[in-house]
């Protein structure tokens, strides 16, 4: 598997290089990045400078560039997997677009413990139809999103369940609970990779399912086995949920 990688000398980005310099069939053939690029010959600073030929994109870069790497995988008919978070309205339109033209993975978190957790947060939340729920993340203080795409997609599998449930991010002020409220915290420390905590409570007892990621690599192996799934797809818009099926 031929891997373009965009984002290719940032912190994911080196964490997708070494994963695949240990994976059997994965090959970096060229990398786009526009910080960065010169310091090695593989990456370029766009992509109509890239000459090598790629099987799949691996997305780990800045969602402003999203137009730019769809606009270059339709016209090669190359999969992408968007592993970057923070999309525009305007950019999730172009996404959709594009995945009637070509297979596109698109999800908040490439752990398999997310997916996991994804799917017992919505059952447990359809469990307890009147339990009050709040979602905490915890990520490093460089990152630019929050809440983080994590939680706002574990706040979907709580909407999936409860089309009344509405996010109340940064809460403050004096004002009663109400009863569809799901507060989403967001914490910014250190060099904290990743954790999510989703607790559902009511008066008489609470429910706290977590999960933790240790290493960014959890998301590059993630990625990776998202670009391998893609490979022969039909166009469409692919999440953790059609991996998953698989058995991947």
């Amino acid at each position: 598997m031929r891997i373009l990688l965009c984002g290719y000398d940032g912190h994911m980005g080196r964490e997708v290089r070494t994963c695949a310099e240990r994976a059997a069939g994965c090959e970096i053939t060229a990398g786009v990045d526009p910080m960065t690029a010169g310091a090695d010959p593989l990456c370029v600073k766009t992509f109509g400078e890239v000459k090598a030929e790629a099987d799949v994109v691996i997305d780990f870069s800045h969602h402003s560039m999203t137009g730019a790497l769809l606009d270059y995988a339709e016209e090669k008919g190359l999969p992408v997997v968007l592993a970057t978070t923070g999309q525009t309205e305007e950019e999730k339109e172009r996404i959709r677009r594009a995945a009637g033209i070509v297979p596109v993975f698109l999800a908040a978190n490439y752990s398999l413990g997310i997916a996991v957790l994804t799917d017992l947060v919505k059952r447990a939340a359809a469990l307890y139809p009147d339990g009050e729920i709040e979602i905490v993340e915890q990520h490093h203080d460089r990152k630019l999103d929050a809440p983080s795409g994590t939680a706002l997609a574990l706040f979907g599998a709580v909407k999936e369940v409860r089309p009344d449930a509405e996010a109340v991010t940064g809460r403050s002020g004096q004002g009663k609970r109400q009863p569809q409220d799901v507060g989403i915290h967001a914490i910014r420390m250190g060099n904290i990779v990743g954790v999510h905590e989703v607790m559902i409570g009511t008066q008489n007892e609470r429910i706290t399912l977590k999960h933790e990621a240790f290493s960014r690599g959890v998301f590059a192996e993630g990625s990776l086995k998202a670009a391998a799934f893609l490979i022969g797809k039909k166009p469409g818009l692919y999440d953790m949920k059609d991996l998953l099926k698989e058995g991947k």
